[in-house]
């Protein structure tokens, strides 16, 4: 913003100086630069919206992950039980475990 002030004093200054027959051209060069101003200021927000847009939006709750995977662990387990034992009750144990990990990490 203090460029702007120093510009603004600068073109008052030369307007004194040199009088009311080049005050148009002193305007329209100052009002050149408060555009130019204006317009990387612009371009900067811009950028930074594009940016905040596509970073990484945050992960919900974390309350429907636990539900859906208590939900889908019952039956699984029970079928994972009853045909393969032991090791298949693992096996859906650990999956269960590594999907909410994944999620978490994520996160």
């Amino acid at each position: 913003m203090s460029e702007i002030s120093d510009e603004l004093k600068a073109t008052i200054a030369a307007r004194r100086e040199v009088g009311q027959e080049l005050e148009p051209e002193l305007v329209d060069r100052f009002v050149d630069r408060l555009e130019k101003e204006m317009d990387r200021r612009i371009d900067e927000r811009l950028a930074e919206r594009r940016y905040a847009r596509h970073a990484p939006a945050p992960w919900g709750s974390p309350t429907p992950m636990a539900l859906g995977s208590l939900a889908l662990a019952i039956p699984l387990l029970g079928i994972a039980g009853g045909t393969a034992g032991l090791g298949g009750v693992l096996l859906v144990c650990l999956a269960i475990v590594l999907v909410n990990a994944m999620w978490a990490y994520r996160r």
